[in-house]
C-alpha cells in the first residue's frame, strides 16, 4: 500500500488502495456505495467481524451514493420508518467524531411545504405522529416559512400558495462523497478489503445455503452474503434465485453554477415534487421525482426536469437568474410500498438490502447500522424487524406511498 502524498487529495488515494482479493472472507458485501461501506464499517467496529470483502464492480461510491441530492431528515409518518430513520439521524449527528472524518453534516433544517388544505391536515398529522415517536417537528404558518427561508415565495397569488410547512430543525444535509469515503478509510483501517472493479457475476449456492460469489476476479467463498447494490438489486437477487417486488426507476437532479449563499435550509414540495438547497460550495442541487417508467438508464425523460424547473422558479423566483451546471438521473429501487426492504432471505445466510426509493442517503448510518446486526446475529435488529422480504405475502406494508412529504 503506497504511502499517501498529503499534497494529493485524499479521496483518489482510494482509486489504488484495492487489494488482491482473498479467495474465501467470513463475509462478502456487494456493493460499495454509502450501505455498503457502512455496514461493512458496523459489523467490523461494533461486532468485531473483520473478514469483510466489500466488492464493487466500478469505484467506491461511484454509483447511487455520488448521484443523490444529499437530504437528511427522519419526519417519516409510520412508527417503523420514523425509528429507523431517528436511529439513523442520531447516528448522523455522532457521525463525524466516530469516523474522524468530517463529512460536512449541515443541520440547517428541512421544510416540507404544504399548498393546498388536504397538505395541511396531512402535515399537520405527521407533525404529530412525529412528536408521539420523538421525533423533532412543528408546524409553521406563512409567516413563518418566511422566517425560515427568506427566498420563498409565500404570495398568496402564487402558482403554488404556501399555506405552511412542516420544520425539522435537526434536518439537512451532508457531502455524499465524503460519507463514502469516510466509511471507506474507516473500514480499511479495521481490516475490511474494498475490491474495486470487482463485478459480480454469480451467486453460488449449496443446498438452499450461499457459499461465496462469482467476480470478474474470480470465485471469492464467502460464508455469508449481503446485497447492497442499488438499482441493481433485482439482478443479483436473480442470480440467487429470488424474485423481488421492487422496480428500478430514474430519478434525476441537477446543480447551478457556484453562487453565494442565498439558501439557507432545505426546501421540499410534495405537491409539485420538487426539493431544493444549496451545496456547500455555492451550487443549488435541485431533485424531481422518479420518471414514471421502469429502466436501467443513466438519463431519464427530459419532461421531468422541465416541469421541476417550472415548480422551482414559482417557488423561488430569486433563482430565474442562475444558470444550470449539469443534470443526472441515478437508478432507485423502489418498493410497491416505498419502504426498504432489509434482512434475511430464503436463500440461508444470504442478506438483502434494498428498495430504497428516495430515502437511500437519509438512512445511511442506520441501515448500515441494522443490517450489520442482522449479518453478525442471523436474525434482524428491531428496528428492521419490520422491514422483511415476507410482508409482501402477509400484508403488512409500511406504506410511506406519499405519507412522508415524498410521492413515491
Amino acid at each position: 500500500m503506497r504511502p499517501h502524498d498529503p499534497a494529493e487529495p485524499e479521496h483518489l488515494t482510494w482509486l489504488w488502495r484495492t487489494p488482491e482479493p482473498k479467495r474465501a472472507y467470513e463475509v462478502v458485501i456487494v456493493g460499495a456505495g454509502g450501505h455498503g461501506l457502512a455496514t461493512a464499517y458496523y459489523l467490523a467496529e461494533e461486532h468485531g467481524i473483520t473478514d469483510v470483502a466489500v466488492v464493487e464492480r466500478g469505484w467506491l461510491g461511484g454509483g447511487n451514493m455520488a448521484r443523490n441530492t444529499t437530504i437528511i431528515r427522519s419526519n417519516y409518518l409510520w412508527d417503523e420508518s420514523a425509528a429507523l430513520y431517528e436511529h439513523a439521524l442520531r447516528l448522523w449527528e455522532g457521525l463525524a467524531e466516530q469516523l474522524d472524518y468530517d463529512v460536512l453534516f449541515s443541520q440547517r433544517g428541512v421544510l416540507n411545504l404544504a399548498h393546498t388544505l388536504q397538505d395541511v391536515r396531512d402535515s399537520v398529522r405527521r407533525v404529530e405522529a412525529n412528536r408521539l415517536n420523538g421525533v423533532d417537528g412543528e408546524w409553521l404558518g406563512p409567516d413563518e416559512v418566511k422566517e425560515v427561508c427568506p427566498i420563498v415565495n409565500v404570495s398568496a397569488e402564487a402558482r403554488y400558495p404556501v399555506l405552511g410547512a412542516t420544520f425539522q430543525p435537526r434536518g439537512g444535509i451532508a457531502k455524499h462523497d465524503r460519507v463514502a469515503w469516510g466509511y471507506a478509510r474507516a473500514a480499511d483501517a479495521l481490516g475490511v478489503d474494498l475490491l474495486q472493479g470487482c463485478e459480480v457475476t454469480g451467486i453460488d449456492l449449496r443446498a438452499g445455503r450461499v457459499t461465496g460469489v462469482q467476480t470478474s476476479q474470480g470465485p471469492i467463498a464467502a460464508e455469508r452474503v449481503a446485497l447492497c447494490a442499488s438499482g441493481r438489486s433485482t439482478q443479483l437477487a436473480e442470480m440467487a434465485g429470488l424474485r423481488l417486488p421492487v422496480q428500478s426507476h430514474p430519478l434525476q437532479a441537477l446543480v447551478s453554477e457556484l453562487l453565494e449563499p442565498v439558501h439557507p435550509t432545505v426546501v421540499m414540495s410534495n405537491a409539485v415534487h420538487v426539493y431544493v438547497s444549496q451545496a456547500h460550495k455555492g451550487e443549488l442541487v435541485m431533485g424531481a421525482g422518479i420518471d414514471p417508467y421502469n429502466s436501467y438508464a443513466q438519463r431519464g425523460a427530459f419532461h421531468v426536469i422541465q416541469r421541476q424547473m417550472a415548480a422551482a422558479l414559482e417557488l423561488f423566483p430569486i433563482f430565474a437568474r442562475a444558470r444550470i451546471l449539469r443534470t443526472w438521473a441515478g437508478v432507485v429501487d423502489v418498493c410497491p410500498d416505498a419502504s426498504p426492504i432489509v434482512g434475511l432471505t430464503p436463500v440461508e445466510r444470504l442478506y438483502l438490502n434494498c428498495g430504497w426509493g428516495t430515502g437511500g442517503f437519509k438512512a445511511t448510518p442506520g441501515a448500515g447500522w441494522v443490517l450489520a446486526h442482522t449479518i453478525a446475529n442471523d436474525e434482524p435488529h428491531p428496528l428492521n424487524a419490520a422491514y422483511t422480504l415476507e410482508r409482501f405475502s402477509t400484508g403488512a406494508l409500511i406504506d410511506e406511498h406519499g405519507a412522508a412529504a415524498v410521492a413515491h
